[in-house]
């Protein structure tokens, strides 16, 4: 508990990472006020058949456009996350401190967990304000035409699944922060997985092998099959995500493990 209750106390008195943690925050806010007004006028003319304009000329089912868009504008902030984890993990390389913490923990593998758990902890809280900031933006647009949609079973899935993207993703790119020794190593990976994904250049020609990139797991496990072109189911890519992020853990701990104090 104690190396816990150390690792915890770093997170949260890096100034950096509070200044990123509300960077990232305001500009969800930012994103999703520019389009309150763009879906209320859609939710405004949802049609007696019960179907809505997202974007101009694609009608869809309201109540699944709507959901869909709730898990897609917490994923849309979402690939910003790993850069939490990146900087959690590079804050001993920065300060020149992980050998003090090495010193003070001879059982590396009790000090990667501690790192993990607080990591994880964290980038939990901001995965569930950046949850709430979707869902209050959402209920403001949409509740005169269903004023419990955001507490829905299926938005509470939608929800819980970002929530497992997000700390997943984020416990790689800290992982890959340890094997790279510092932030930028994990910033660099995260980014270049992410631009994979981004650039969709496995998408048409391999899509199995995109199926396997984080983000594109991320996608496959929030968004619904029958609104986008997804490349594996969702049990598939919580499995792919979490495979992610237990491999690279564990490679991040005996690399820690093998690491002198200097």
């Amino acid at each position: 508990m104690s190396l816990l209750r150390a690792e915890v106390a770093k997170i949260v008195t890096l100034r950096s990472t509070w200044l990123a943690t509300g960077l990232i925050l305001a500009l969800h806010v930012l994103v999703q006020s520019a389009n309150l007004g763009v879906t209320r006028d859609a939710v405004a003319a949802i049609t007696p058949r019960g179907t809505i304009e997202l974007f101009l000329g694609d009608p869809q089912p309201a109540r699944r456009a709507l959901l869909e868009m709730l898990v897609a504008s917490s994923l849309q902030i979402g690939i910003f996350l790993p850069v939490l984890g990146a900087m959690i993990g590079g804050q001993e390389f920065r300060a020149r401190q992980l050998g003090q913490s090495l010193l003070a923990a001879p059982r590396r593998g009790r000090l990667m967990l501690a790192k993990t758990v607080a990591a994880a902890g964290f980038l939990l809280l901001v995965a569930m304000v950046v949850a709430a900031i979707s869902a209050g933006f959402l209920h403001a647009a949409a509740r005169d035409w269903d004023p419990g949609l955001v507490i829905s079973a299926d938005a509470w899935r939608g929800q819980a699944k970002f929530l497992a993207f997000a700390v997943l993703t984020g416990l790689v790119s800290l992982a890959f922060t340890v094997l790279g020794r510092g932030t930028l190593p994990g910033v660099l990976s995260t980014v270049g997985l992410t631009t994979l994904t981004m650039t969709q250049v496995l998408a048409g020609p391999a899509p199995a092998l995109d199926a396997l990139l984080p983000l594109s797991a991320g996608r496959n496990l929030l968004l619904d099959p029958a609104a986008a072109e997804l490349s594996a189911g969702p049990g598939q890519a919580l499995a792919v995500l979490t495979g992610w992020a237990v491999l690279a853990l564990a490679a991040a701990g005996m690399a820690l493990s093998r690491r002198d104090a200097r």
